[in-house]
């Protein structure tokens, strides 16, 4: 993987580490799109990986858009108006909906600010959790743009439409406390300890049977938009799929018996 975006995987779990620090980890670049939409492809086909962790390098998580191809007009804000939009469909916007597809749970432990399309990114992922330096911001008004990425779709399914409309309209940043109370981190830690609180988490979360864990993201993600009935249509038939796995047989044994139990994914 490119030093851009680093991959490290430690049992079942893999860590994607923004790594731009010196450029406060923009996402925008055509070339940083590619490499994320391929590790993302890289995980999905992995059946080995049961959690995903994504933080950034250095004291900021993600300042989204590179400013200065902005002023310069270059990369993904070359050409055109018509040129543009393409150019964001081909590039950026495939980052959510690699994210929004990936059936693996995935953690964003933020380090610091996340601003404009880096705030969107940690909207994508399951799990939030934030340093205390932490800062959350929309603030895509504030260099002239709206929210080019699906931040108008992800916001207010996080934290309702009144405060959705707020961050968006003003541009203005919420600190960490705030993203707590509002909803849109689950906790809050010192620095030192955000690694560390996000790696334990995803190791509670990898120990599960990995099918599962597919199976239940999906169906939280299905229904986000769907009917209960059609809701619960597809829950039947995977769970019907889960009552036939070898790992079924194993929680239940092992609850039975009391110990521990092993998942092999089948």
């Amino acid at each position: 993987m490119s030093e851009k975006l680093l991959y490290k995987q430690d049992g079942h779990v893999v860590t994607l580490t923004l790594n731009q620090p010196e450029l406060r980890n923009p996402i925008t670049d055509i070339d940083f799109v590619e490499l994320f939409v391929e590790a993302i492809a890289r995980i999905k086909a992995d059946l080995s990986v049961r959690c995903v962790i994504l933080t950034g390098a250095g004291k900021g998580f993600s300042s989204g858009g590179n400013l200065k191809h902005m002023r310069d007009r270059v990369g993904t804000f070359s050409g055109d108006a018509t040129t543009i939009a393409e150019n964001y469909k081909q590039g950026i916007q495939r980052i959510p909906k690699a994210l929004w597809s990936l059936e693996v749970p995935v953690i964003a432990a933020v380090n610091g600010p996340a601003y404009g399309a880096g705030c969107d990114l940690t909207l994508m992922c399951d799990i939030r959790i934030a340093s205390k330096s932490a800062v959350f911001a929309e603030n895509f008004v504030k260099v002239g743009i709206i929210p080019g990425d699906g931040g108008a779709w992800l916001l207010p399914r996080q934290i309702g439409l009144s405060r959705a409309a707020e961050m968006t309209f003003t541009g203005e940043p919420i600190d960490a406390e705030t993203a707590l109370a509002w909803g849109l981190v689950s906790r809050v830690v010192d620095g030192e300890q955000l690694l560390p609180e996000a790696n334990a988490l995803a190791q509670r979360i990898a120990k599960n049977p990995p099918k599962q864990l597919r199976m239940s993201k999906q169906l939280l993600r299905e229904g986000m938009h769907s009917r209960l009935d059609s809701l619960l249509e597809l829950s039947a038939s995977y769970q019907a799929s889960c009552h036939q796995t070898d790992d079924h047989a194993e929680a239940v044994n092992a609850l039975l018996e009391k110990r521990e139990p092993l998942f092999s994914g089948k």
